[in-house]
This record gives structure tokens, C-alpha cells and sequence, in this order.
């Protein structure tokens, strides 16, 4: 992997700035910092300025795992042309059929996984995430979520950062999802931006020249050819696009969004 803000690598960063691009963002542990209570995660206020920024010099949009309405309350306001929820289902592949499946899980879950401290189960509609951070056990807690998702028949389990997300087995993905968002943008290229296990499916879809992965953390076993050092590099990124999409609009005065 190679770091994307080293100026070795700023002729690709360049590259794609100046193209009709989608910029897209994860927003646990890349537009905000990972916490240990998910209801508190919130960008820093210098992160969401920038982003409104970026966003009024490009099309953006935020892939999240968590429900849709939820992380759209997180962004309001900075100008992101569509934000999908549930790791990709919402909103163009919500349906009855995948509700219905996640409600029937939901209690069994609870059942299965009561007594153990810790734990926590959290339900976005169309999926499921159960939460380990607090747990003193970790491995434990890991192990009896798996055994329980094990007896509920079609699911799609996708680890995270001291969480495990449950999804219906034919839910789309997220590097789903940002195909579709580019098409329906009308953009050429993409630069996508994430930091867990969930983003991988962006970061495989290995499209050279028309797709820029950039993960936040350095992982020798991700897909992602590219890195931020923290989280708080994100802020640096979103700087060196501004600056890039300036020096686009001084080249063709007049220019809007890209």
C-alpha cells in the first residue's frame, strides 16, 4: 500500500480530481472518529467544514452502515448528493422481503446472545449489528454471535471493528452501491474512502484508472492500494481536493461541481 498524501503519489490523487469524479465516504472511522458509544459518533466540526467544502466543488456521497436515516441526521447540511445506508440496501434495495427477514432474527438474537455483558444489539431495519466493545470478553462475545447467527438461516456476516453486522445473504454491498451511485451521478471515476471490513467490497472491485481506494489505516491485507495513516488524515485529503478543484476552476473560469 502506498500512502496517497506522500507527493510521490499526487499525480494520482490530481489525476482523478480533475475528472468527473464521485467522491465517497464511509462515515464511522473516516469522516468520524470510532467511539465506544455508536449513538455519540459525530465528524469534528473542522472535518465538516471542510466536507461541506469539497461537496460544493464535487459530487459526494456518504456509504454507511448504519441505517439510512440515521447517518443522514450525522451529515445534514453538508451538501452530500445522496447518502446509503445499511452497507448498500438503502435506499434503492429496501424491500419487505429483507425487513421481514432482519425482525425475525432480531429476538432470537436477543435470546441467544442474553447474559453475555457488554453486548449489544443494534437494529437498523434492514440489518443488524451487534456490538463487542464494551464486552471484557471479546473473543467470547465474537465466538456466541457467530454460533448464533449460525441457526438463523441466509445471512451475511461482515465483521467490523469490535462489531459483527448481519445482512440478508443477497443484500447488495457497498462497492454495489457506489457503482450504482456513479451511474446514477453521471460520473466517470470514483475516489472511495473507508477504514473497516465492510469497505473491502468497495476496495475489490480493482478498477484501475476509473476507481481510486484509499483506506484509512494501513492494512497489507486489504484490497485498497492506497492509505491514510488515522483518521485524522481525512482532513488533510479533503484539503489537497479543495486545492486541486481551485486550480481546476482557475484553468476553465466558470466551472460548477465536477
Amino acid at each position: 500500500m502506498k500512502h496517497i498524501l506522500a507527493l510521490a503519489n499526487r499525480d494520482v490523487l490530481r489525476q482523478f480530481a480533475c475528472s468527473r469524479v464521485l467522491l465517497a465516504f464511509d462515515f464511522d472511522g473516516t469522516l468520524a472518529p470510532i467511539v465506544d458509544r455508536p449513538d455519540r459518533a459525530a465528524m469534528r466540526p473542522a472535518t465538516r467544514a471542510l466536507l461541506q467544502e469539497v461537496a460544493a466543488r464535487y459530487r459526494c456521497v456518504v456509504i454507511s452502515g448504519r441505517a439510512r436515516d440515521d447517518v443522514r441526521q450525522r451529515v445534514a447540511g453538508v451538501g452530500a448528493v445522496e447518502v446509503i445506508g445499511n452497507h448498500g440496501i438503502e435506499p434503492w434495495q429496501s424491500s419487505e422481503r429483507r425487513l421481514r427477514a432482519v425482525r425475525r432474527w432480531q429476538p432470537l438474537l436477543v435470546r441467544r446472545l442474553a447474559g453475555l455483558a457488554g453486548v449489544e444489539i443494534e437494529d437498523k431495519v434492514y440489518s443488524l449489528a451487534v456490538h463487542y466493545r464494551r464486552s471484557r470478553e471479546k473473543k467470547k462475545a465474537r465466538e456466541a454471535v457467530r454460533l448464533a447467527a449460525a441457526t438463523l438461516g441466509d445471512v451475511r456476516l461482515i465483521p467490523g471493528k469490535q462489531v459483527v453486522n448481519l445482512l440478508p445473504f443477497d443484500a447488495p454491498h457497498k462497492g454495489m452501491a457506489l457503482e450504482k451511485a456513479r451511474a446514477r451521478f453521471g460520473c466517470d471515476t470514483a475516489i472511495y474512502v473507508g477504514d473497516d471490513e465492510t469497505d473491502e467490497d468497495v476496495f475489490a472491485l480493482d478498477q484501475p484508472g476509473r476507481l481510486l481506494s484509499i483506506r484509512v489505516g494501513r492494512r497489507l491485507r486489504s484490497a485498497a492500494p492506497y492509505y491514510l495513516r488515522n483518521q485524522a488524515e481525512v482532513d488533510r485529503l479533503l484539503r489537497v481536493l479543495l486545492i486541486e478543484a481551485r486550480k481546476t476552476a482557475a484553468r476553465v473560469p466558470g466551472e460548477g461541481v465536477a
